[in-house]
């Protein structure tokens, strides 16, 4: 189908025109049918197949097709799981809709909180942002959602695992009557608790899966390597310079590891960065920008970025840890081959990363196709990082300044405290009271 064939506004026509698209992808085939028409629907597909455009058409068509009733109220409400998400899903929205003329605002975490109060209080007509800074916004009543015209909720199984759905009820309860709204929800996954949530909160929603019988995309090469824990760097660095690889996503399983990564790829002259849940907001974004720009090789990551990244042009996805949830498996390697591109994931299972194989294979519904490893690729002359300074909590303090500091409070040991020369003063003891009962009787002279 294409986009032609769709009663669309022209500002809509517009935006599509200048993002580059012309054909429907599956999912937009199948739902924007539906949702133009005023449906709720569900939707589930594969990660990279188009369904951040399928509900941004249908929200603006619905934003441009009535009038706001209220001024500088939000009429459009896009709830996401996390920042980088929601970043994502800003800038989509940013390129479709410049025509549209609507006052987009997201809002997250980490970034300068005032700014995105005063953002708010300005007015907005579509908000997309996470449900913690949407609940501190609303609890201080800088915004209110009685005008939403359309809910949009992405990732809705990530909601779950993330522990989110608390906050979202909290959020939904304070919408109009889910009849009074549009309401679409999107994700890869649509299990048996998202549909109770849809069923909830949602009007007669409308079911729509797009090949669930095959969890990952088409034009993905997947490839599994079975090597030992200790030959993993080696193998890493030869196909690293084998394949030539252009744009890399790593993943592994912790922040510890992505560093010790990071440390070991950069003395071998490949040029890496690490984004992981505890890195500083402003900076995650720019190590992104630098990836998506090309000026960055190779990014390692953990499950953070998994989820919603739209990155082009990223030509493989290496799991150098196993993920140990099977879905994340199918979110890291949905980096690769996006919108019908193609792309190659390599895993690798080592002693601990075996145990996970079973899961992942029975969640894709197909076995990894293995392949041995020659010797000629495992590179062992490979060089040895500098080890990390320890971190020292009073760094800041000069080192004279803090032996002093240390010297005022001894520290405790088994040795017995040497004593003073000085003899101590003997302390005087009480008079007692004359009639006491315990004052003994003068002594009489001889």
């Amino acid at each position: 189908m294409h986009f032609s064939e769709l009663t669309l506004p022209d500002q809509v026509v517009q935006g599509l025109s200048d993002a580059g698209f012309t054909s429907c992808t599956p999912i937009q085939a199948q739902t924007l049918p539906l949702s133009l028409s005023g449906k709720d629907v569900a939707g589930q597909a594969q990660t990279g197949t188009g369904k951040t455009a399928a509900f941004l058409i249908t929200l603006f068509t619905k934003l441009l097709s009535t009038t706001a009733t209220t001024p500088s109220r939000p009429r459009a409400l896009i709830l996401a799981p996390t920042r980088e998400l929601v970043v994502q899903i800003e800038k989509d929205a940013q390129l479709l809709g410049a025509h549209c003329h609507f006052a987009i605002q997201a809002i997250y975490g980490g970034v300068d909180y005032m700014k995105q109060k005063n953002a708010l209080k300005d007015g907005a007509d579509i908000v997309i942002g996470t449900p913690g800074r949407l609940i501190d916004y609303l609890k201080q009543k800088v915004y209110s959602l009685k005008h939403i015209e359309m809910l949009v909720i992405d990732e809705a199984d990530r909601m779950f695992d993330m522990g989110f759905i608390p906050d979202l009820r909290y959020i939904l309860r304070r919408l109009p009557p889910f009849d009074q709204r549009q309401n679409l929800m999107f994700s890869a996954t649509l299990n048996q608790r998202v549909m109770e949530l849809s069923y909830e909160f949602m009007n007669l929603p409308q079911k729509v899966s797009v090949t669930p019988e095959k969890m990952t995309a088409e034009r993905v090469e997947q490839l599994l390597y079975h090597v030992a824990n200790k030959e993993k760097f080696p193998l890493l660095l030869g196909l690293l310079r084998r394949d030539a690889m252009t744009r890399t996503m790593i993943f592994v399983n912790t922040k510890r590891e992505a560093e010790r990564l990071q440390d070991r790829l950069c003395a071998n002259d490949f040029p890496c960065r690490v984004i992981s849940g505890d890195v500083e907001q402003r900076k995650r974004m720019n190590i992104l920008e630098q990836f998506k720009k090309g000026e960055l090789p190779i990014l390692i990551a953990t499950d953070v970025a998994s989820r919603g990244l739209h990155i082009e042009g990223v030509s493989h996805v290496i799991n150098y840890d196993l993920p140990q949830d099977a879905e994340d498996y199918v979110h890291r390697i949905g980096r690769t081959a996006r919108a019908g591109a193609a792309g190659k994931a390599i895993s690798m299972a080592d002693e601990d990363g075996a145990f996970y194989l079973e899961a992942i294979e029975e969640y894709i519904k197909h076995k990894l196709p293995v392949e041995w490893a020659e010797d000629d690729l495992f590179i062992q002359d490979y060089k040895r990082p500098k080890h990390r300074p320890a971190q020292i909590a009073s760094a800041k303090v000069p080192h004279g300044q803090r032996q002093k500091t240390r010297d005022k409070k001894p520290m405790h040991t088994s040795q017995p405290t040497p004593q003073s020369d000085t003899p101590k003063k003997k302390r005087r003891p009480r008079r007692k009271k004359p009639g006491s009962a315990s004052t003994p009787p003068a002594a009489t002279p001889e």
